[in-house]
């Protein structure tokens, strides 16, 4: 499906979330991370950084098509619903387009529906229509299929308009099987929900296999920015290499 590599490549570009969620980022990182995500090649379809950058990242990125996005609940998915509603509510007056909620997933594997689904269903009540939720099932955590399933389902039911694989802050973040568990869920709930890979994801290699999963499974349709994402930082770099360009990227793994 991808022989064309060099599309391959640029089509991986325009489908990434270009990351950086590291302790010591500043806004100098920042702005180098904004500046990385207009290419040669096009631009990426999302920044993702911590809710204190938002307001920086906006301005700097105002006239590029590119989307805000932030983390809430994360990395650890364990704070109080009220507490994670404040979050999303304090990050969509910061002008935050997109939020990246972590499922509370260790209540999930004790059994507890209800708190997951509960968490998505308020912060999806307060993104509204216009501010798009991925909500982060942690599937390397998970590693059961069922779990796997289970999250999904419960995301997606919760409102979630993405299911996004990991963190990126765990040992096993994206792989091919969780992958595919996912996007069978959403062939089955609702084919318009979106997909991210997030964690692990480094080589054009690596994102054609993405890339050929879902679009065997839900079509080739189904690979635009509007519902299938990568989370990466230094996947860029190599994705600028096999189209001949050079570029610096934060090489961490989101």
């Amino acid at each position: 499906m991808f022989e064309d590599r060099q599309y391959a490549a640029k089509l991986a570009i325009s489908l990434m979330d270009l990351t950086s969620l590291n302790d010591d980022d500043n806004n100098s990182e920042i702005e180098m991370l904004c500046q990385q995500a207009t290419t040669f090649a096009g631009n990426t379809a999302a920044v993702c950084i911590y809710p204190e950058f938002i307001s920086l990242a906006k301005q700097l990125l105002a006239k590029d098509n590119i989307a805000v996005a932030t983390v809430v609940n994360f990395p650890s998915g364990n704070g109080q619903i009220d507490m994670v509603v404040s979050q999303t509510n304090q990050a969509i007056e910061y002008g935050a387009d997109e939020i990246d909620l972590v499922l509370p997933y260790i209540a999930l594997t004790q059994g507890n529906m209800d708190t997951p689904k509960a968490m998505v269903e308020q912060v999806k009540a307060a993104c509204g229509d216009e501010v798009l939720l991925k909500v982060i099932i942690e599937s390397g955590v998970l590693k059961e299929t069922d779990l796997i399933r289970k999250a999904s389902e419960v995301a997606i039911n919760g409102g979630a308009d993405f299911i996004k694989t990991s963190t990126g802050k765990v040992d096993i973040n994206a792989t091919l099987p969780a992958a595919t568990t996912m996007l069978e869920v959403i062939s089955v709930l609702n084919p318009k929900i979106g997909f991210k890979a997030a964690g692990g994801v480094r080589t054009l290699d690596d994102a054609i296999s993405y890339m050929e999963l879902a679009a065997n499974m839900l079509g080739s349709g189904y690979l635009s920015k509007e519902t299938f994402r990568f989370g990466a930082s230094g996947l860029l770099v190599n994705l600028l290499s096999e189209l001949g360009f050079s570029a610096q990227a934060n090489e961490t793994d989101y």
